[in-house]
């Protein structure tokens, strides 16, 4: 042995005991990491909006989806195929009535996509949030032990071992003790508590025989408690709603797949209009599947996807980004959707908000300026101005569509009114919006420069008749519309309709011709001829008021005296 070999040190792992150690070490902290990340877990939760309610999301070990709707209904769980559940409390919410509650469920219930996948993703984060801190929290011991050292480590051990260390460890424990309190009942959970009431049934011995259940909700199982006959019938109901809505738009969507609507050439980019959803979820498979149809790649949404702009209504937009999610989206909110939660959410959930007065790229490398409706409307007949005039509004938008640097291809608004005086200044080429619930146009507007323009209304997608549309079916035809874009200029539009007995109406595809148009005797601009029809008026059943547009002095409709759109 040489002097230098000698002299060098011994390498670790060929130190009696050290790979040993190194292996409890790493057993240490996976085991501890584990067990902390489970527990953390557990006790994890997450406040959302679910159904329209506040509502707390837990994660459970049970395999089962449970629902806590609160004292009015009883708890109803679903299995689901996975070993970790969940856990959904409900809280407060806005509604008229009971009735009208369980309705919304079992509408919701008939597309639960969207709030599926909201659930999903914050048990997801929480699972993934716990496994961090956990790994975190279990690398401390390991650490400690590591820092001390072996002589530190003894010492410690002896002291452990002696009264004086038995005494300060009993003392730490009873500490622990006093502060979690496990024998308090006020720090057992709302959900430990529940489970010790009732006992769970299938849905249909709840019910009784005499009510027939749809094949999917016969895993459904009710908590049995103090149920009356009341609460039975509201359940009733609600499986009646349910199954209508099941059926009308299941049979819809897939009708909506063969629809035969004009296909693009290979140099053309689809985008499919939705706007006055107003709630109605269940239209948003069947807007899917006519995008599908027609080959859309991305989506126009031109707003009132609300009835009030509220938190509750989080279901419909989380409906909306699960039916149209994986396509480009662009939206703006209409008079409807009140504040900024709509439009904050939307946002959030990756939609595209062309709003802040720049032009940008949309769809097909078209040019695209998009503006939220200045106005906010309720459930009720009112209106108001927020901030801006509508009148104000349009004078913005006109400034920034003429000042800009490349040709507006899509002013995209809630009400095409908005986009009046940029189409006359001949800056737009095409203006597409929503708002009075029944179509409108093609109309060509040949501007001050000779421009030609156009402007184009869509009927409301959720088969709307007034501000909110939750139902087995559509209130009034629901319209969806497909809009061509080429070289980076819609050339064309068709209509598709979903009548309220469930009969589609396709619309002849549009060409729009930008070639100069010619003018009536009374100087107006001569709509684009075209021999589609107008869209079918409603039947008598589902008709109702439509909305008013702008005010008078806006250059819209007059009001007529009905709720706002």
């Amino acid at each position: 042995m040489t002097p230098s070999s000698a002299a060098s040190p011994r390498r670790w792992w060929r130190r009696p005991g050290a790979v040993a150690a190194v292996v409890v070490a790493v057993a240490t902290w996976a085991v501890v990491s584990v067990v902390v990340g489970v527990l953390l877990f557990l006790a994890s939760s997450r406040e959302t909006v679910i159904a329209g309610h506040d509502a707390v999301v837990s994660p459970t070990f049970d395999p089962y989806a449970v629902i806590r709707p609160g004292a009015l209904l009883p708890d109803v769980r679903v299995p689901v195929d996975s070993r970790v559940g969940v856990d959904v409390e409900l809280g407060k919410t806005e509604v008229g009535s009971t009735d009208e509650l369980v309705q919304r469920y079992a509408f919701i219930a008939s597309q639960p996509e969207g709030q599926v996948e909201k659930v999903t993703g914050l048990v997801t984060d929480m699972a993934l949030s716990a496994a961090l801190r956990g790994v975190v929290l279990g690398a401390v011991p390991v650490a400690l032990w590591l820092l001390l050292g072996p002589a530190r480590r003894r010492q410690l051990l002896r002291g452990a071992a002696s009264w004086r260390g038995v005494a300060v460890v009993a003392a730490g424990a009873t500490g622990v003790v006093l502060l979690v309190q496990p024998w308090d009942p006020e720090t057992t959970t709302t959900a430990q508590t529940q489970d010790e009431v009732g006992t769970w049934q299938g849905l249909g011995d709840f019910l009784g025989a005499a009510v027939p259940l749809p094949e999917e909700a016969r895993a459904v199982e009710v908590r049995q408690d103090a149920v009356t006959a009341q609460t039975r019938r509201l359940v009733e109901s609600a499986i009646s709603t349910y199954e209508g809505s099941l059926e009308f738009y299941s049979a819809a969507a897939e009708a909506a797949a063969d629809l035969e609507v004009r296909q693009p050439q290979e140099d053309e980019t689809v985008v499919v209009l939705v706007t006055d959803r107003h709630d109605n979820i269940g239209m948003d498979p069947v807007a899917r599947a006519i995008a599908d149809a027609g080959g859309a790649t991305a989506v126009f949404d031109a707003g009132d996807d609300t009835s009030t702009g509220q938190p509750w209504e989080a279901f419909s937009l989380d409906s909306l980004q699960s039916a149209f999610g994986d396509l480009e989206r662009y939206s703006i909110t209409g008079n409807h959707d009140n504040g900024d939660f709509v439009g904050d959410y939307l946002a959030d959930a990756g939609w595209e908000r062309p709003v802040d007065g720049e032009v940008v790229e949309g769809p097909g490398g078209a040019t695209l300026l998009g503006v939220d409706d200045p106005r906010s409307s309720g459930l009720g007949n009112w209106r108001d101005e927020t901030g801006l005039s509508f009148g104000e509004v349009r004078d913005l938008v006109t400034e920034a569509a003429c000042d800009a640097d490349e040709r507006v291809a899509t002013l995209l608004v809630h009400d095409a009114a908005l986009g009046r005086d940029a189409l006359a200044e001949g800056c737009v080429d095409l203006v597409v919006g929503g708002h009075i619930h029944v179509r409108s146009g093609p109309s060509a507007v040949e501007g001050e420069n000779g421009e030609v323009g156009y402007t184009y209304t869509s009927g409301t997608t959720g088969g709307a008749a007034y501000a909110i549309a939750v139902g087995s079916k559509p209130r009034r035809p629901a319209e969806t519309t497909l809009i061509t874009y080429r070289d980076g200029r819609p050339v064309g539009l068709q209509w598709v309709v979903l009548q309220t007995n469930g009969r589609f109406d396709v619309g002849e595809y549009v060409e729009l011709d930008y070639a100069p148009t010619t003018t009536g005797a009374d100087g107006e601009p001569t709509d684009v001829p075209t021999t589609a029809p107008e869209q079918p008026a409603a039947p008598e059943d589902t008709a109702g008021p439509t909305d008013d547009g702008a005010p008078a002095d806006e250059g819209a409709p007059a009001d007529d005296g009905g709720p706002t759109g």
